[in-house]
């Protein structure tokens, strides 16, 4: 077996709704499989979907992370000075996020060579759990290891989204915890900037 080590540098945004669904999104600008977009999605009902780009994203992505439901549809995200428009199969998706504070301002300081070392998400992953659910560094699956560096963060301060055209209500907590891996998105809906590193054994 050998160790195959992927790293993708880019964003994730967390929502929760009033209707009890909470919303994960990955845009990942910088990836090994080219730029690309994905949605993880928990309804109410904790039924679990991944919608993503291609067969090959849609793969990889499900090897890594738990679902119920694989889904290959069109993913298309755009952000602008602080509005993100995600579209994504059957799922519409339009949020805002605010200013920084001073957690963000913190993270926007760490080196990027320094985000990727497995030592950095393992000095960040006590802090991180004061935030229900955050981890920084885990298993979700045999064979796999996996840790995160936060680069930038800010809270997403509006937020609307629908699903198969109906509206699933206002911006609410990402609670309870979505349950796609080891850890959770924080509580608090945020965009994220993050480098994140996936290590796996492979044939």
């Amino acid at each position: 077996m050998e160790t195959e080590r992927l790293t993708f540098d880019g964003w994730i945004a967390a929502v929760g709704t009033g209707s009890g669904a909470r919303v994960v999104v990955g845009h990942w600008p910088r990836s090994p499989f080219g730029p690309f977009s994905d949605v993880m999605l928990e309804r109410a009902d904790g039924l679990r979907t991944l919608l993503a780009p291609t067969a090959e994203t849609a793969g990889y992505v499900a090897s890594v992370y738990h679902f119920d439901e694989v889904r290959t549809v069109p993913v298309s995200v755009r952000g602008r000075d602080g509005l993100w428009e995600v579209a994504a199969g059957p799922l519409e998706l339009w949020f805002r996020a605010g200013r920084r504070g001073p957690l963000g301002l913190a993270l926007r300081a760490v080196p990027r060579p320094l985000a990727r070392r497995p030592l950095w998400a393992a000095l960040a992953d006590a802090p991180s759990r004061l935030m229900t659910g955050v981890r920084t560094r885990g298993s979700s699956r045999p064979g796999c290891r996996q840790w995160y560096a936060a680069c930038d963060l800010r809270p997403i301060v509006a937020a609307r989204a629908r699903l198969d055209g109906a509206d699933l209500g206002p911006l609410a907590p990402v609670s309870p915890p979505v349950r796609f891996g080891f850890g959770s998105a924080p509580a608090a809906p945020s965009l994220v900037r993050v480098v994140s590193t996936v290590e796996r054994a492979v044939p």
